[in-house]
């Protein structure tokens, strides 16, 4: 059995919904990639070489960033498989982790402040600063599921919707083919 890809056509020859799908996907990942850059910035804030807690934020933030990005390019490469399987992966384990650390840091402000980041700013300064990466967590939560749920509607779009798709085949067995590969 050998390899299928789906390549979407020219956005004007698109239906009116597949277009405005990928416009709504384009800009939650421009909001993705906005918000990880600012969570990034004032984890930064609290300290300026961050301890390890602040090295594994950063680094969620970074991965956020890289989902972000592979979403880009899979709504612009034409929904290859391997760059939306790395967007779906990425973006998963991403917001799995974003929702945790959102839920840590409203809980346990305190704690994960004085324990986890040794900052050198003042205790208020820093709940606040900690605070607003909590909220921004929280937004980048809620927006990768909005990012996932695009990729789906996408991903059908690519597989069902009959002018804006062609499909493209090496050795293609009648009966085997998944629209949807993970």
């Amino acid at each position: 059995m050998g390899m299928m890809s789906i390549t979407s056509a020219a956005p004007e020859a698109s239906s009116p919904a597949h277009c405005r799908a990928h416009k709504a996907f384009l800009l939650s990942n421009y909001v993705l990639l906005g918000a990880a850059s600012s969570c990034i910035f004032l984890t930064l804030s609290l300290r300026l070489l961050p301890s390890a807690c602040g090295f594994l934020l950063i680094l969620l933030q970074a991965l956020t960033i890289a989902a972000a990005i592979a979403g880009c390019a899979a709504a612009s490469s034409g929904s290859s498989t391997r760059w939306y399987g790395a967007h779906m992966v990425a973006t998963v384990l991403a917001a799995i982790l974003q929702g945790a650390v959102a839920v840590l840091v409203f809980t346990r402000t305190s704690d994960f402040l004085a324990e986890g980041l040794k900052s050198y700013v003042r205790e208020e300064d820093g709940a606040v600063i900690l605070r607003m990466v909590g909220g921004l967590c929280v937004v980048i939560f809620c927006m990768e599921w909005v990012v996932m749920a695009l990729a789906f509607v996408l991903r059908y779009y690519a597989c069902v919707d009959g002018g804006s798709a062609k499909v493209q085949q090496g050795e293609y067995t009648t009966g085997t083919w998944q629209p949807f590969q993970v």
